[in-house]
């Protein structure tokens, strides 16, 4: 008999109104940024933004909680996660991702976007509307009783179909009083050994990494900024859902 006690995900109308709550603010603040950014803007700059609007609804951003310097991670061409806001112009044609993530009254929320300052190239917008794809599919997929591993299977079988690759080393995770919450770690590929089917009161962040040739990420010029050993393109996008035993809640999705 196992002596680890296993998790309670069930949710009281008030955790789940907090859970709300934050997924609304990280989507605002998102929302506001993908409207400020324009090339000739720094980085920094569009981080200060952030700042102004979290501040404003009373929330903390969750990567500075962990030591990071800067309110959100925006991440340009080849640095492909936890891009450190600096002196960085942005430029037309950049690839830029930016993943807010923040806590407000004890609970957290996270959602990512991946967008290309001043429109699309042919290729770019296959990679992204792919990597959109495939967390629609997963945010879709995730209504109680179904496994983690036939959603990655879900996510793989798409992003094979398309030509691309996942990044094996970046995961998607649970959401709650923390923003790496059970269960942590969850694979965006198929492995037949994960058992963890989803239950109801799960808060789950699906965020696979897309790339056009890459699997996996490394460290680049210091602790935070993430790429590939090839420079390979990547995009991301994220949303944060609410496992139900009927329609899954994207907690991260605004009304306009």
């Amino acid at each position: 008999m196992s002596l680890i006690k296993k998790p309670n995900f069930s949710k009281t109308d008030k955790e789940i109104a907090g859970l709300r709550k934050s997924g609304k603010i990280v989507a605002t603040v998102l929302w506001e940024m993908i409207n400020a950014i324009r090339p000739g803007m720094t980085t920094q700059r569009l981080d200060e933004i952030a700042g102004y609007y979290l501040k404003k609804m009373e929330a903390s951003s969750a990567p500075r909680l962990e030591g990071f310097p800067g309110n959100t991670c925006i991440s340009v061409n080849e640095i492909i996660a936890h891009g450190i806001p600096g002196k960085r112009i942005l430029r037309c044609g950049d690839k830029v991702n930016i993943d807010v993530s923040a806590a407000h009254k004890g609970f957290f929320g996270d959602v990512g976007y991946t967008i290309i300052l001043g429109g699309l190239t042919h290729s770019s917008n296959q990679l992204l509307e792919c990597a959109k794809q495939s967390t629609l599919t997963a945010v879709t997929m995730s209504t109680a009783g179904t496994p983690v591993n036939q959603i990655a299977r879900a996510i793989e079988e798409q992003t094979r179909t398309c030509g691309y690759t996942i990044i094996k080393n970046l995961c998607s995770h649970g959401v709650g009083k923390s923003l790496h919450a059970c269960p942590q770690n969850i694979l965006n590929y198929y492995h037949p050994e994960e058992t963890l089917a989803l239950e109801p009161g799960m808060v789950i962040a699906w965020e696979p990494y897309i790339s056009t040739g890459a699997t996996r990420a490394q460290e680049s010029c210091n602790e935070w900024n993430l790429t590939t050993h090839n420079h390979s393109d990547v995009a991301q996008f994220e949303h944060t859902v609410l496992v139900t035993d009927g329609k899954p809640e994207i907690l991260t999705v605004i009304d306009f």
